[in-house]
């Protein structure tokens, strides 16, 4: 067992009665004292690495799904005239809705990108974000192209972006 640190005990404090509380109070100190780390490094509101959960308890919720997002651009390279929001939102009507009933999520944006002829393009695009459980990933895939070659046709464009990406998802 650790020696404990000698304190001076004012007047009056000492005898049999004031022994125990004494040996209670520096007991306590120094558990306190050997217990706690030294400093807490913290950014913004962010708990001690201690107090949060650990990784494998936050992986625990939810299952495994898959995020795909696309990207669809509204300016044709032939020239005509750029895809609207009406235009686009019956193209997620009559090729997105029936594939993916579940949900989804649409997004504008501004994009960029290098076209097939090496000139920055600079266009006004849509993010379409599909989530569905990562066992129906082989089914999905054929519905996704079936998607984005739809819309290049449709809309007389070189590509439609896809990223994926893995991640855990509870509703």
């Amino acid at each position: 067992m650790p020696r404990l640190p000698r304190f001076a005990v004012p007047k009056g404090l000492t005898g049999p009665r004031n022994h125990t509380a004494l040996t209670a109070t520096a007991t306590a100190l120094a558990v306190l004292t050997v217990g706690t780390p030294v400093a807490y490094a913290t950014l913004g509101d962010e708990a001690p690495a201690a107090s949060r959960p650990p990784a494998s308890a936050l992986a625990s919720r939810g299952k495994a799904y898959i995020e795909t997002r696309l990207f669809f651009g509204t300016e044709r390279p032939d020239g005509g005239p750029d895809v609207t929001d009406r235009q686009f939102l019956a193209f997620i009507d009559e090729e997105v809705t029936p594939r993916f009933p579940n949900g989804l999520t649409i997004q504008d944006g501004r994009g960029q990108w290098r076209d097939s002829n090496g000139v920055i393009e600079r266009e006004r695009s849509y993010e379409l974000t599909l989530l569905y459980p990562a066992s129906e990933a082989r089914v999905r895939d054929a519905r996704i192209e079936r998607i984005r070659d739809a819309y290049e046709k449709a809309y007389a464009q070189e590509s439609v972006a896809r990223l994926e990406e893995r991640t855990t998802a509870d509703f």
